[in-house]
């Protein structure tokens, strides 16, 4: 008897995991790619002797990873290792604070208190409210999805749906972390946690606080041979398993026949499948590949706010920086006005806050001897039309005299080789409405309930993976919206 045949569109991560989980399933699984190349945003560049991991840099949650190998009988250390960062990110503020984020709880409540003059016991509060808020929505609103019945009938929904008030939903992030600290150096290092899904601080409720959770008690960890190397290491397992990747082969339309699955069309030939798995946005997978089906669209869904997108500068600098790490964040002057911009004006801030990520600290080969690898990241809103080449330019500008002013160099001088990546070409190479990195904002308090399920609910047999559906964006959700279709397959 032959297996059931499973079709995945896209080879983002989250594509690359459903898909071998399906085939440890027993399913016939096939990957459909438009690019000539796996991973989505999670790729990498290569530009006069500098590689540059093009999309996300930061690494939490290995287990998850692990995992896949694990279910697929495999030992994960045969494919994929890490090291555990001792120092997770470097904090430079305009007035001249430095903060260095210790992995060590206690290193960096002892940091903090001497920079900032916090008590550990705001630190211990916080971390407390932060894991609370963890155990209470980890097995229910991210491992599980949100519109199966089968998940509200067990005992551990049941006890963190009576728990939902010690969620906090009901306040934003930047008054829960106020009421935390004093000092304004800490309310903006929490608030910046709500960046990591492209959400505001202002207006995204304190139940994301949940982040710094993820970071302090699981760590941050480097991958051996970059990010890179997370996409690199599942591909190969999928293809021990099985799994067969068909790159340069954008799927033209997703068929159903009354309302079931029937198959997808791919460079003009109609592919048969028992399911289909849409890796791809869910605004794109209904407006093309469903459009001869408007009245199957999820209206309210697609029409709700984007997440934030990224400005990327990928810049070799000839001079290394010692009082630089892997992760470093230059925070704005006014956090509260460079949100503003972003979500009511949709432009880009005077005074960006800026990521700036050196895998060259880790990974001594991804830039020549003596140099580093700078991915100089800022957020600015979705693409809805602004003139980018103007942005950019403006951008440029401001990001190099603010690590002038903090870093005392003028970088101008140092550049040697420069790429960008801006919401339209991230819309471009990854299929993300409006160049939004995270599908919807967070930035109300029922969002987590208003993402797209990862079934759908009038096509039988047509499932969803990835970013913009539940559980969210970020590697981890996009891994556990894998685990979620293939428990719910």
């Amino acid at each position: 008897m032959s297996s059931k045949k499973a079709l995945i569109i896209g080879a983002g991560i989250a594509g690359i995991a459903t898909a071998i989980r399906l085939a440890v399933k027993g399913y016939d699984v096939e990957v459909f790619e438009a690019n000539s190349y796996p991973g989505g945003k999670l790729t990498s560049i290569a530009q006069n002797g500098y590689r540059f991991d093009a999309g996300p840099s930061l690494f939490t949650m290995p287990q998850y990873v692990d995992e896949l190998f694990k279910l697929a009988g495999k030992n994960p250390r045969d494919y994929f290792n890490y090291q555990r960062l001792d120092v997770v990110c470097r904090y430079f503020y305009e007035d001249g604070t430095k903060l260095t984020a210790y992995a060590d709880e206690q290193k960096l409540a002892d940091e903090i208190t001497a920079k900032t003059g916090e008590p550990a016991k705001a630190m211990q509060q916080f971390a407390d409210n932060s894991r609370s808020i963890y155990n209470i929505t980890n097995h229910v609103f991210l491992e599980r999805s949100l519109h199966r019945v089968a998940t509200y009938l067990r005992w551990d929904t049941l006890k963190s749906i009576f728990s939902l008030l010690r969620i906090d939903a009901m306040r934003t992030m930047h008054k829960a972390n106020q009421s935390f600290f004093k000092d304004k150096h800490m309310v903006q290092y929490f608030d910046r946690y709500a960046t990591y899904n492209g959400s505001n601080p202002y207006q995204a409720p304190a139940t994301l606080n949940v982040i710094p959770h993820l970071e302090q008690h699981y760590g941050a960890w480097f991958p051996e041979g970059g990010m890179q190397a997370i996409t690199d290491s599942l591909v190969k397992l999928a293809e021990v398993t099985g799994v067969k990747f068909h790159y340069n082969s954008p799927v033209q339309e997703i068929v159903i026949e009354d309302k079931k699955i029937k198959g997808l069309k791919v460079k003009d030939t109609i592919l048969a499948a028992d399911i289909v798995v849409s890796n791809m946005d869910v605004w794109f997978t209904y407006h093309k590949l469903l459009s001869n089906y408007p009245e199957l669209k999820p209206e309210k869904i697609l029409q709700q706010e984007r997440s934030s997108s990224a400005l990327i500068f990928y810049w070799g600098i000839k001079k290394q920086f010692k009082q630089l790490d892997l992760h470093n964040i230059f925070f704005s002057a006014d956090y509260e006005a460079e949100f503003g911009h972003i979500w009511q004006d949709k432009n880009i801030s005077d005074d960006p806050t800026i990521y700036l990520n050196i895998s060259s600290k880790c990974k001594p080969d991804d830039a020549p001897a003596g140099h580093e690898n700078w991915f100089v990241m800022i957020n600015v809103p979705n693409n809805t039309g602004q003139d980018w080449d103007l942005l950019i330019t403006q951008a440029r500008e401001n990001i190099r005299k603010k690590l002038f002013r903090i870093l005392g160099e003028d970088v101008k001088q140092l550049i040697t080789s420069e790429s960008i990546l801006d919401p339209r070409s991230i819309e471009g190479k990854t299929s993300s409405y409006q160049g939004s990195l995270y599908g919807n904002s967070s930035n109300t308090q029922f969002a987590a309930f208003l993402r797209h399920a990862n079934r759908s609910a009038k096509i039988k047999n047509l499932y969803f993976c990835g970013g913009s559906v539940h559980p969210g964006g970020g590697i981890p959700l996009a891994l556990l919206s894998a685990k979620i279709v293939g428990d719910w397959v």
